[in-house]
């Protein structure tokens, strides 16, 4: 019998510290999530790390937490905490949040 079961949703709360304000990591992070067909939000903090909540199928959210120590172009990641938690639901779609 083969498993036809949805894939199971994760959350993902990441800390990227490094350059990563004032390059458009955001915008790039924003654009990654929705193509991955993730839900949450992406922000700066006043620390200059940028915080990012990644909600989704399992293999999209861990593709988009691989893809956070690369980032866009522009930036240099220095550090990136990950924190696994249990999925809300709460989120209909991805966006860049403000403080």
């Amino acid at each position: 019998m083969t498993d036809t079961s949805p894939e199971k949703t994760i959350r993902a709360h990441v800390l990227i510290a490094g350059r990563v304000q004032g390059g458009s990591f955001r915008w790039y992070t924003q654009r990654k999530a929705q193509e991955l067909g993730l839900t949450g939000w992406v922000r700066n903090l006043w620390d200059r790390r940028v915080e990012a909540v990644f909600e989704g199928e399992e293999d999209a959210v861990r593709k988009a937490v691989n893809w956070c120590p690369v980032g866009p172009p522009t930036a240099y990641v220095e550090d990136v905490q990950v924190n696994y938690e249990t999925p809300t639901g709460e989120f209909t779609s991805f966006r860049v949040k403000y403080l």
